[in-house]
């Protein structure tokens, strides 16, 4: 069964906007009314300034924290 995008439905977002611009996004997703999944992502901005989405990778103590309570409240969607 192929992916289809109408099947996939965001319950919940939050974002922690680093002083550098970047951001981490916290989101909860149900695909076809299946079981919650939290997502996590790292969003950049390119050199026109556009958003992009880049691996979250490592995160630092300063992001680590910013993202924990957003991650409580993600867990409270579930």
């Amino acid at each position: 069964m192929p992916y289809d995008a109408s099947l996939d439905k965001q319950l919940f977002l939050k974002s922690y906007e680093a002083p550098d611009g970047m951001k981490i996004n916290i989101s909860v997703y149900s695909y076809n009314n299946g079981p919650k999944k939290v997502q996590l992502s790292r969003e950049s901005a390119n050199a026109e300034g556009e958003p992009r989405f880049a691996k979250l990778g490592r995160l630092t103590k300063d992001e680590l924290q910013a993202v924990l309570p957003l991650l409580q409240e993600a867990l409270n969607q579930l």
